[in-house]
């Protein structure tokens, strides 16, 4: 077990190892002992690990070894950058040099212009527009963000504890041990920062740290858990921080565990992210190794250990009591309440759960004090959040932000708006428990009480962004078809509910709508909210909801008018062939595969409704802008 003399040596040491990577946004105060001249980071998240990156941190060793520069440059694998739209990124201090869609084939150049000689590969850095922008933080994307959560990734190596400690890592842990700084003092900090759950409820962190802590258990045993089974479609936040700083959500857990006096911890983490489960496999055991796990940390008297748990990817285990039912080895189904969690949870014994970006925020705020966390963001909403920003927009990434930054702040400043041209439409927060916001009210703050008040949540944070091709009928259509297939079935509302919700959506995208349908839709929906067991089912229409009250038009035009206005829903397309531009080239008719298309040689050609199977062969063949859908 490392003593306390010896960490803060091996702090003071590695300080001096990471000076290069000193920039504004990451202050590494210590003066640089390091023997290389630059330091190499390469992306290694799964994003950029899809694209490659692995080989090309391992053409950079081979390379670097090949010219004998491996003792001037050294090549460090990172979490994510955020970037994940230029993927793979690579960062070289003490330049700051931010190279973007890099390949093994570039390696070589990288080596011979930027560590040999110093020279800046001009045609790799990010440009905006025609001008290359040389650091990462002066981007678009990054310069309206704030960087607490996510503090870490992109600069330290993920693998190596040291490099964490280097970083200020353990100092909260240390300090509180060593101290013995009162649970109370503990809880008070989280509850004066105002840090709200970041899992979807944004219940109050600190009460419920509060409740755990004065929860009886009739054996005196208590439980921490961290909810890692993120599970809605485009949500990448917990899986990033985890594979780019997982020892800041196991210190925040060893000090959650002294606060409410836990032993143990689970992280409840699906098994679809092999990176993430890796990275915390490595985390753990290294902890171990150096005491900060274990028996008698610190030589404090504290035991705290954690243990991974792993899901099969249901859905319906981000639900907190399913999630521990399922780590309990049972059927993963969530259980009524009350008891909550905090009285009754794991094994009927009082347990903490909080998700991944809510630990993540915990040592920030202790070691740089509560008031600096609960000056930022909005009077009910403080602090920073996380987003996964994708779907129609141009810088598809990892965005952190002030509480109350602006949708139009996301979408148009960081995200760079919607490419090719078109329009934005509306975004989706929360996932499929979250609502759709329309352009109309893109200046709305992110924040919880903003977006619930216009049909949406702030969800765990995704955040799917949508241009005029997109149908909101559809949209609506496809989260609920994710409820249904993740589902657990155990209650009668969510099972038979959702299914039916879904059949009148298809029944309206296919053509056979009525207004009456628009109505039954509606009261399904408050039917559900009011019974279903658990958030999952009570949560399952807000996407009908949302849509439904900021787009009625599109649900009414797909009943009313059988027309789908954004060209979407196939069954009620209409392809029409303008006679005044058609050449009569048969270009058309050729390519048809139904033969819905007749018409003579050099003259106008009609489609066939009947024959018609809407698969565009003629719209994308046609060469003079002849055919038109509707």
């Amino acid at each position: 077990m490392k003593t306390i003399a010896e960490l803060t040596a091996l702090r003071e040491e590695m300080q001096g190892r990471m000076a290069l990577r000193h920039t504004s946004d990451f202050p590494i105060e210590a003066e640089n002992t390091e023997s290389y001249r630059y330091h190499i980071l390469v992306c290694a998240g799964t994003g950029c690990t899809s694209s490659n990156s692995p080989a090309i941190i391992e053409a950079l060793n081979k390379e670097l070894k090949a010219k004998g520069l491996d003792q001037t440059a050294k090549v460090v694998h990172t979490g994510c950058f955020g970037l994940c739209a230029m993927g793979p990124i690579m960062v070289i201090y003490p330049d700051g040099a931010f190279y973007s869609h890099v390949t093994v084939e570039d390696v070589p150049e990288i080596i011979d212009s930027h560590i040999a000689k110093g020279q800046l590969v001009e045609r790799l850095l990010h440009k905006e527009g025609d001008t290359p922008v040389v650091s990462l933080n002066e981007t678009r994307f990054y310069k309206k963000q704030m960087r607490i959560a996510l503090r870490h990734c992109g600069v330290i190596n993920p693998d190596d504890i040291n490099e964490y400690i280097g970083v200020g890592g353990y100092t909260a842990l240390t300090r509180i041990l060593t101290e013995k700084t009162p649970a109370q003092e503990i809880i008070d900090a989280v509850k004066g920062s105002g840090l709200r759950g970041r899992g979807g409820a944004g219940f109050s962190t600190g009460t419920k740290w509060q409740f755990t802590a004065d929860a009886v258990s009739p054996d005196g045993i208590k439980y921490v858990a961290c909810n890692a089974d993120e599970g809605d479609p485009g949500a990448f936040m917990d899986r990033s921080v985890l594979e780019g700083d997982p020892h800041s959500v196991l210190e925040a857990m060893t000090i959650a565990g002294y606060a409410v006096g836990a032993h143990q911890g689970y992280i409840y983490i699906r098994a679809e992210y092999p990176i993430a489960v890796d990275r915390l496999n490595t985390a753990i055991a290294q902890s171990r190794e150096l005491g900060l796990l274990g028996k008698d940390i610190f030589g404090s008297g504290f035991d705290f250990d954690i243990e991974l748990r792993l899901g099969a990817g249901a859905f319906v285990c981000g639900e907190e009591t399913a999630l521990m039912t399922s780590i309990e080895g049972h059927r993963g189904e969530p259980r009524p309440r009350p008891p909550f969690p905090a009285v009754k949870g794991l094994w009927q014994r009082p347990t903490l759960l909080n998700n991944v970006e809510t630990y993540a925020n915990i040592t920030w705020i202790l070691n740089n004090g509560w008031e600096k966390f609960a000056a930022l963001g909005t009077a009910k909403s403080k602090g920073t959040k996380v987003f996964a920003l994708g779907g129609k927009i141009t810088n598809t990434g990892l965005v952190e932000v002030p509480m109350g930054t602006t949708l139009r702040t996301i979408v148009e400043d960081i995200g760079g708006g919607c490419p090719n041209g078109k329009k934005f439409k509306a975004a989706q927060t929360g996932g499929p428990s979250g609502g759709c916001i329309p352009a109309s009210l893109i200046d709305t703050p992110i924040d919880y009480d903003s977006l619930m008040a216009i049909g949406s949540m702030m969800g765990s944070g995704g955040l799917i962004v949508m241009d005029e091709d997109n149908c909101m009928v559809d949209i609506a259509k496809f989260f609920l078809e994710f409820i249904i297939d993740e589902s657990c079935g155990k209650c009668t509302p969510c099972r038979i509910g959702t299914k039916r919700l879904y059949d009148l959506l298809c029944k309206i995208t296919d053509g056979r709508g009525t207004m009456e349908d628009i109505d039954t839709i509606e009261e399904l929906c408050e039917h559900l909210q009011s019974s279903a067991l658990c958030a999952l089912g009570q949560s399952a229409p807000n996407p009908v909801l949302s849509t439904l009250r900021h787009f009625r038009e599109e649900y009414i035009a797909h009943v009313v008018e059988k027309r789908c206005p954004a060209g979407v829903c196939k069954n009620l397309l209409r392809f029409t062939i303008d006679p005044d531009k058609c050449k009569g080239c048969t270009l058309c008719a050729r390519n048809c595969p139904a033969q819905a298309i007749t018409g003579q040689l050099r003259a106008p050609h009609t489609i066939d409704p009947n024959k018609c199977v809407k698969c565009g062969a003629c719209l994308s063949n046609c060469k003079f802008g002849a055919i038109s859908r509707s």
